[in-house]
């Protein structure tokens, strides 16, 4: 599959954006684990034009990480446009705009899924910023607002008139939110729509090596992008890779390994950020890696990984953590 220029190979699996998720550390340890793309958190248009500081800093991309993406939201043409000049002067390797995002406070303002009730404004807003930069424009959607309009088909051909390089379907309409099971016939209607000629890329419940290699096998799509299932396991992306090659699970890594992968990523935010804002980046992924979950009565011990405030407080409470699953196997 290739976004213009890039070339991603055979079947790639991408990391989703996701707010206070796809930091640039988690972003390296998704790549060093077979992700073929990575995507920023998203960034407020309105924000990055008005020079929030802490906006900017997501735009940062290390080397490493390469192919990656910068996804940026917004509802105002003029705001997205000059957003996207912005990012552009970042160099990221694609700009992704971001008309998915079904959370209040995003969508309720019109920006992100929100825009899927204002069609001809999205179509609008792509057109402008193809125009206005000079690097691969890509869109992120759904399948529509709710139930009764799900209007991804024919907005996929709008939307590639416009001149965008790829286009990325979740599966569910943002009436839906993350609830139900993501509906990935329209992706595939989409995908073999004779029209249609740029990449389509899938998403939506893709949380095993077997659902990835069924909706490319069914779907047809060109790449499937990964979300909520990469938090607090970045090496799924491997274990995916290794179903989609042999038709196998991957053998299981000691305990250890993977408790070490997540010690890491703790070290680069800090590294990257501060201790402070290194701790909280990495609480959300620790306390939810499936690597903790055959503890018993593991709640008390979550708690502390979300309380923890320093490297030492935080490595304390896993050192516990793994203690207790090496003892349980003996």
């Amino acid at each position: 599959m290739k976004i213009a220029h890039i070339d991603l190979g055979e079947r790639p699996l991408l990391l989703a954006p996701m707010e206070d998720v796809t930091d640039v550390a988690f972003r390296l340890l998704c790549r060093r684990f077979g992700a073929d793309m990575v995507y920023t958190e998203f960034v407020s248009s309105d924000a990055l034009i008005r020079d929030v500081a802490s906006t900017k800093r997501k735009l940062r991309i290390d080397p490493e990480e390469r192919p990656a993406a910068i996804q940026i939201y917004g509802r105002e043409v003029d705001a997205m446009v000059e957003a996207a000049r912005i990012c552009q002067e970042a160099q990221p390797d694609v700009l992704d705009l971001n008309f998915g995002c079904p959370v209040k406070r995003v969508a309720g303002k019109g920006a992100g899924s929100g825009m899927l009730r204002c069609p001809d404004l999205m179509v609008e807003i792509v057109r402008e910023i193809v125009k206005a930069v000079d690097i691969p424009v890509t869109v992120k959607t759904r399948l529509g607002w709710d139930h009764d309009s799900r209007i991804i088909v024919e907005l996929a051909e709008e939307l590639q008139d416009c001149g965008i390089a790829a286009l990325t379907i979740h599966g569910r309409t943002r009436a839906q939110m993350y609830t139900g099971q993501a509906d990935w016939t329209l992706i595939g209607e989409v995908k073999n729509n004779p029209r249609m000629h740029i990449p389509i890329i899938g998403n939506g419940d893709i949380t095993t090596g077997e659902e990835a290699k069924r909706a490319f096998d069914t779907y047809g799509v060109d790449g499937v992008m990964v979300g909520r299932a990469s938090i607090g396991q970045p090496w799924i992306f491997e274990e995916m890779k290794h179903y989609m090659r042999t038709g196998e699970e991957m053998p299981r890594h000691e305990p250890s390994f993977y408790i070490d992968v997540l010690r890491q990523q703790v070290d680069s935010n800090i590294a990257k950020l501060d201790e402070r804002r290194g701790i909280l980046h990495s609480r959300r992924h620790i306390a939810a890696s499936p690597v903790f979950k055959g503890i018993d009565n593991f709640k008390p011990i979550r708690i502390a990984m979300l309380q923890a405030s320093t490297r030492e407080e935080l490595f304390r409470v896993i050192d516990q953590a793994e203690r207790i699953i090496l003892d349980s196997q003996k």
